[in-house]
């Protein structure tokens, strides 16, 4: 007989999937500001540049696989409260949804790290549309906050996980976004940085 899973594990598990079923709508997209955006993995309908308000694009999650191990974690995006991001929304087919949430979580979710919601999103088009997103759990142990310039450039630096080297991920995702006219003022100190190393 397996031993029943502690209080808060279960907790936090409904907390960061999907309650019910996916949304009932007529389209269904996906919002990224990292990865997602330079390396979706999934087919897409179509693609637009959009502004997510009340969260921020922010390196405030230790990352133990992917990015990093345990012994030497990186630093990955996560969605953060306050602000907003400009990312890529991503339109899913019908018939691609549960293949493509499945993919996400497998991808997204290996910690519980996030919180998966359905904010709007603010196409560049002015469609106004609901995505999914993941937002930053504050209380995983995985989150880092906001930390020192010092302390961020380190981590970037040593991480090196399953899916390859912190510094990688974050360079990709800087110059993916310069590539398509999108900016995040409050990281481009951290391009000029890793250039110059």
């Amino acid at each position: 007989m397996s031993k029943p899973e502690p209080v808060a594990d279960s907790a936090r598990k409904r907390r960061s999937s999907i309650a019910g079923p996916l949304p009932a709508e007529s389209e269904f997209w996906v919002f990224g500001y990292a990865s997602l955006m330079w390396k979706p993995g999934f087919e897409f309908e179509e693609r637009q540049r959009g502004i997510l308000r009340g969260f921020h694009r922010s390196l405030c999650v230790y990352s133990n696989r992917h990015r990093g191990t345990a012994e030497r974690p990186g630093l990955v995006m996560g969605l953060d409260r306050g602000g907003s991001c400009r990312g890529m929304a991503f339109r899913i087919a019908p018939e691609k949804i549960e293949a493509t949430h499945a993919y996400l979580t497998e991808r997204e979710q290996i910690n519980r790290v996030y919180f998966e919601v359905y904010p709007r999103v603010r196409l560049e088009d002015g469609r106004a549309i609901r995505a999914l997103a993941y937002v930053v759990d504050r209380s995983h142990v995985q989150y880092a906050g906001r930390l020192a310039h010092v302390e961020i450039l380190r981590l970037i630096e040593q991480g090196h996980g399953q899916s390859g080297a912190c510094r990688d991920y974050v360079l990709n995702t800087l110059r993916s976004m310069a590539e398509i006219g999108m900016t995040d003022h409050a990281l481009d100190w951290l391009e000029r940085e890793l250039s110059a190393r």
